[in-house]
């Protein structure tokens, strides 16, 4: 059976004469948010899970913080064998599959069920299954939480308030044109460097969860918060295919029921995580924070119709009716 031995921190080779059904299998999930995040805390109990489940056969080692691969690396890696396991966003998944942007158009859920809804049903199974011609094994869709705007100069609430302003996304066609049609300019910059960025002053706002904002401390260069709920911030749990398909079947559906547990944990957790994070940031008194009202958010989606209008020109309308009928 494979062993990843690391040898250096950014190289993993499988040695495939140590085999036998007692060998352990390690394998190495690297991911680039905190520890305390959503996605880092589902990245830690999935480990504890597997273990139990497999009675210490698999173990799995996370690496959280991008502190083996970054935002940029860690797919390609991934796609080298470098590594077995990622979860990237969904933004990053769009540069090798675009029919996933369907899940980055501005206000496609309405609210946590609606998520949890799309991400377990045949919407994500089918986005999932895209990732084997790429040959990755997709696992599970986790999530983060809604976005919402913050910026270093002014509260965000009426489209025009973005007008001039450099704004931080993540590479995503999708999102980079919601920023064009508000106005401001949109700049990708990986999330490992956001902080500095933000401490630089080298853009005027971003979009993120209230976990990101929160566990990064990014609220420190961002004192205007609106609460948005614009888009949300989801995860594909990523193992590298070559890697899957020479695990024992046995092996398989233990890391697959661990996983599901997980996702149904990290959906319910995410939105708990989220909602305490923003009551804390509310007590900061250098924080201004204001949300949307209906009539508001109704003029946001005037300015993204566009979206849609070319999501669905270029991929159809199959995946748009799909997500309406979950």
């Amino acid at each position: 059976m494979f062993v990843g031995q690391k040898q250096t921190s950014n190289q993993i080779v499988y040695d495939e004469e140590q085999k036998g059904l007692h060998e352990q299998i390690v394998i190495y999930f690297s991911h680039v948010v905190a520890e305390n995040t959503p996605k880092g805390l589902a990245a830690q109990k999935f480990a504890e899970l597997v273990e139990e489940k497999t009675n210490g056969r698999v173990k799995i080692e996370v690496f959280p913080n991008g502190s083996l691969y970054s935002d940029d690396e860690e797919i390609d890696a991934l796609l080298r064998g470098d590594i077995q396991m990622i979860a990237p966003s969904v933004s990053k998944v769009t540069q090798l599959l675009p029919e996933w942007q369907v899940l980055d158009l501005p206000f496609i859920f309405e609210n946590y069920d609606d998520v949890e809804r799309v991400f377990t049903g045949n919407v994500g199974k089918s986005l999932l299954a895209m990732l084997e011609k790429k040959g990755m094994k997709g696992l599970a869709l986790w999530g983060n939480g809604f976005k919402q705007m913050t910026s270093n100069r002014r509260l965000l609430i009426e489209p025009s308030d973005f007008s001039g302003l450099k704004f931080r996304v993540m590479p995503s066609e999708i999102i980079e044109k919601q920023f064009q049609l508000l106005g401001a300019k949109p700049i990708v910059v990986p999330f490992d460097r956001v902080y500095e960025s933000l401490e630089k002053h080298e853009f005027d706002g971003q979009e993120n969860t209230i976990s990101n904002i929160y566990s990064k401390n990014f609220y420190q260069f961002q004192t205007y918060l609106t609460i948005s709920n614009h888009g949300y911030l989801g995860y594909a749990v990523i193992v590298n295919k070559h890697f899957w398909d020479k695990l024992p079947k046995d092996i398989q559906q233990k890391i697959t029921e661990a996983m599901q547990e997980t996702s149904a944990w990290n959906l319910k957790q995410s939105k708990k995580q989220n909602e305490a994070e923003l009551a804390k940031m509310k007590q900061n008194p250098q924080m201004h924070i204001y949300e949307l009202t209906e009539k508001e958010q109704k003029a946001w989606k005037q300015k993204f119709a566009p979206l849609y209008n070319e999501f669905e020109r270029e991929f159809g309308s199959k995946l748009l009716r799909q997500i309406k009928a979950e």
